[in-house]
């Protein structure tokens, strides 16, 4: 049995206890520790937390600069090999390069993705770059023509026709800024590749007047 100094210590505790309501415990302590926010409450946002500016404020980026030459690419193939394992497929892209002002080349690309063969065939035609001669209208001094694997293209000088050509000649004589010409393709070859090469050799004989 508890002793009767016991029994009053305990019944005094539970006076006090009783004495105290319970929210006044709980404020009190509230009031004593400050509040503080956690990383992932509403309003405080990454920008807050990591430092970072607002969205739609702009990030200071300066505007991208213009190449000094255009590129189109006019044909682009997928090959595969049929390897031990399965099929293995590349990429094969021609990329005309030109910069209107006389200057064009014709390049070649093979690689297994296809921002890689970009990448080659542009650097293929910068190396054979070559410059056109042209006319203070913009045309062509004679008239020439030239053979390339199965394709023979012709360019025929016309004054206030414009450019008038197709396939892969009309891109190669519009990125050397050759205009009033018109052209003739003498083969049934639809490969884009040996067209812009026939007219890049014919655009090579031009000589200035």
């Amino acid at each position: 049995m508890t002793a009767p100094a016991e029994k009053e210590i305990i019944q005094e505790v539970d006076v006090v206890k009783a004495a105290v309501p319970v929210a006044d415990v709980v404020s009190e302590e509230a009031e004593a520790v400050p509040a503080t926010r956690t990383p992932g409450a509403r309003g405080g946002g990454r920008g807050s937390i990591r430092g970072r500016s607002p969205r739609g404020g702009g990030r200071g980026r300066a505007p991208r600069e213009r190449g000094e030459f255009e590129q189109v690419t006019v044909d682009v193939r997928r090959v595969a090999r049929v390897m031990a394992g399965g099929r293995r497929f590349n990429f094969s892209l021609v990329v005309i390069i030109g910069d209107k002002k006389g200057r064009v080349g014709v390049g070649l690309g093979k690689a297994i993705d296809t921002a890689l063969a970009i990448d080659k065939a542009t650097r293929d035609a910068k190396r054979h770059l070559i410059t056109v001669p042209r006319t203070a209208s913009g045309s062509i001094p004679h008239q020439v023509s030239a053979k390339y694997a199965s394709s023979t293209v012709e360019i025929i000088p016309s004054k206030g026709r414009g450019l008038v050509a197709g396939s892969a000649v009309r891109t190669v004589l519009d990125l050397a800024g050759v205009t009033d010409v018109v052209t003739k393709i003498h083969t049934r070859s639809k490969n884009k590749l040996t067209i812009a090469r026939a007219t890049v050799a014919a655009l090579k004989k031009l000589r200035t007047a």
